[in-house]
């Protein structure tokens, strides 16, 4: 059955798990790395404090740090009576259990709200959401996005992850996208539209499997890039 959602929640992830979800070594930052719907993810926050060029846009970011927190605690408990009334949706590796996972996130929104007013300030939290972002072309390396398009196939369409995924492709070199489940445990019904409009544009793409899954079977990314 999966998690059933009215909307987009803050929920965010640490550096080390989009190592995996996105299958992220150093070099793919080296020329600058584009978080999209980055949430209160702490990912720009650990890869900045190493001298990395990364930034996250979001809509979220014209609420202050105290408000993001708020708006955490209002859904951790509602997310996790979903997760521990359908157990046989979930695969427990990176996260032990229901309550690791609460602590994971809740470690991420830290480390986030530690960086949080100081990169509003810097630049590195940037107030934009898709399918039209605040960017020059090509002006990162990589662009990724988790846990928003695909995911969230029931609330935003068709045409809406076409021109979102074309537009990552403008402000980016290569786009990764995880994961191509919604939230529901059903591939998206608009992987394939995608798919062919990024070829169309001159792209290629791929699906490839990456070693983290906490949605059972959603452990896919798709990878958008040129030759």
């Amino acid at each position: 059955m999966g998690v059933v959602l009215d909307r987009i929640v803050p929920w965010g992830r640490s550096r080390a798990e989009y190592e995996l979800m996105f299958r992220l070594r150093p070099p793919d930052w080296a020329e600058g790395v584009l978080d999209c719907g980055g949430g209160p993810a702490s990912f720009t926050s650990e890869l900045a404090g190493e001298g990395v060029r990364a930034v996250a846009v979001d809509p979220l970011y014209t609420v202050p740090g105290h408000e993001i927190r708020a708006r955490f605690e209002a859904v951790v408990e509602p997310m996790l009576s979903q997760v521990r009334a359908t157990p046989d949706d979930w695969t427990w590796g990176f996260h032990k259990d229901p309550d690791h996972l609460a602590a994971n996130r809740r470690a991420a929104l830290e480390g986030f709200l530690a960086d949080y007013d100081t990169g509003l300030r810097e630049h590195r939290y940037v107030v934009g959401e898709l399918p039209s972002l605040p960017f020059q072309p090509a002006e990162f390396g990589l662009s990724v996005c988790s846990h928003l398009l695909f995911l969230y196939s029931d609330l935003l369409g068709e045409t809406f992850h076409i021109r979102s995924v074309l537009e990552l492709c403008r402000v980016a070199r290569e786009v990764r996208i995880f994961p191509l489940l919604t939230l529901r445990r059903e591939p998206s019904p608009h992987l394939d539209a995608v798919r062919s409009a990024v070829a169309s544009a001159g792209w290629h793409s791929e699906v490839a499997g990456v070693d983290y899954e906490l949605q059972r079977g959603g452990n896919r990314m798709l990878r958008v890039f040129r030759t």
